[in-house]
């Protein structure tokens, strides 16, 4: 008998299990067998998730890039400029300081990776995927020019919008004022 307390057979190999007279001990080893494959999987699991997370990031960057987004975050900064000086213009002097602070900050550097983080939320690996092949074609390329445009043009006609009724808004407030005054 083996220190093991199994016997061994011929020339070393283990017996066969064929009349084995300890079947627990088979049963123990297929647990713990199995165990050791589930703790292998689970401590894996992060590397895979990680490489799940890196492609899917990369599928944002990609996005990002057919869309030339990089490309557009000066001009972006150059408009917020000149939207605030014509709204601020007692800020004119302070213009090269402002141009500055807003070429740091509005910088694609400075948002790449909270944008591509913002994409992976927003969107499935296999959705960007299918997003960049559309932002390459000369439609596509067309939309992701036209569109920031048009956002911000609705943007303004919505603002155009409430400042027209600005004075229905005040009458509105008045009255909700004069129903919580007058009920209690």
């Amino acid at each position: 008998m083996s220190p093991c307390g199994s016997e061994m057979g011929s020339k070393g190999a283990p017996p066969s299990t064929e009349g084995n007279t300890y079947p627990e001990e088979d049963g123990v080893m297929r647990m713990l067998l199995g165990s050791c494959l589930i703790t292998v999987a689970l401590l894996c699991y992060p590397c895979v998730a990680l490489g799940d997370e890196h492609s899917h990031r990369t599928a944002a960057e990609n996005l990002l890039m057919v869309m030339e987004v990089d490309k557009s975050m000066q001009p972006l900064a150059d408009q917020v400029l000149e939207k605030q000086l014509q709204h601020s213009p007692q800020l004119a002097p302070q213009r090269e300081v402002l141009q500055m602070f807003l070429t740091q900050y509005l910088s694609w550097a400075s948002v790449r990776q909270e944008t591509i983080t913002a994409y992976t939320q927003a969107f499935t690996e296999p959705e960007l995927k299918q997003l960049t092949e559309f932002y390459a074609t000369p439609l596509g390329k067309k939309a992701s020019e036209k569109m920031p445009q048009l956002a911000f043009i609705a943007g303004q006609i919505g603002l155009k919008q409430a400042q027209a009724h600005q004075a229905e808004l005040r009458q509105m407030l008045e009255d909700q004022k004069g129903k919580q005054g007058g009920g209690g």
